[in-house]
Order: C-alpha cells, then structure tokens, then sequence
C-alpha cells in the first residue's frame, strides 16, 4: 500500500522539490532506528524543543550541527573503556545519530544537556518581507481629469 505516485506533482508544482523528497523519502522502507527515544514538543506558537534521553553521555560525546535543514545529533560513546564487569547492561551506550527535516525558516537557538535529558530549542523565523502585511486604504477622488491623458486616433487617408 506504500506505492504513492507522485509523478502528477512533479509535473505540475515548481519550487516544491524538498516537500517531494521528504514524502519520497518517508514511504521508502527503511527500518530505522529510534535511539535515543526523543520527544518534540511545540512550546509556543514559533518555538519548539526536541528532547533526547542521553542517559550516559558526556556534552563533548554529543555532536548537533545543522546542515541546511537538517539537524542531525550525534554521539559517540567511550563503552569500552568502562570499568567493572557488567552482570547486567540496561542502560543503552551505543553510539547514535539522530535526522530531523526542520522547516524553512526554523532555527536552532540552542541546546544544553541536563539531568541526562538533551533539550534543543528551536524557533522559526518568518522574514518580514514574509509575512502578512495590512495595506492601507486612502479615501478621496481619483486622479482630477486635467491630469488624464487622452490619445486620439487620426486616419491615414
């Protein structure tokens, strides 16, 4: 049931490539791997947080870089070096890497580490040149008529 032709849209739409590739890309089977579990939560109407369980992990193990308009989070973990022989290993150390497609106009505001929890705070910015704008409407007379030019037609005999 994942067969979507999107062949119609490419035809028809210009500028839209990215929104095609993301729907392309999401009905590719691809198993994915969802650690470390992360919740994105809207926390205002152009804010927003992505928080990772990174339970483990040290702020120079983890890596955010943005790379157009996507922000991969990355971490490399220093297992091997544990002391001690595990009986049992129920906290998750692998190494990971995390995508997300963030819009046009989403920018990353910052990230901390705390309480194993890894929040990135992200805020969309529509430029003003974007947004809605309210024109004003002027009362009075149209143009007076000594000012309208008329262009008269003469025959060539």
């Amino acid at each position: 049931m994942r067969t979507l032709n999107l062949d119609p849209f490419w035809r028809t739409s210009i500028g839209f490539d990215r929104l095609f590739d993301l729907v392309d890309q999401s009905l590719r089977f691809e198993p994915e791997d969802h650690y470390p579990p992360c919740n994105i939560v809207r926390t205002g109407e152009n804010t927003y947080r992505i928080s990772l369980a990174v339970a483990g992990f040290k702020p120079e193990q983890i890596a955010v870089t943005l790379d157009q308009n996507t922000l991969v989070v990355t971490g490399q973990s220093d297992s091997g070096q544990d002391q001690g022989d595990y009986l049992y290993r129920g906290i998750a150390g692998r190494a990971f890497e995390r995508r997300f497609n963030l819009a046009d106009f989403v920018q990353v505001k910052g990230a901390s580490l705390n309480d194993g929890l890894l929040q990135i705070e992200l805020e969309r910015e529509i430029p003003e040149a974007m947004k809605p704008r309210r024109i004003a409407i002027t009362s009075g007379k149209a143009e007076p008529p000594d000012k309208v030019r008329t262009i008269e037609h003469s025959k060539v005999a």
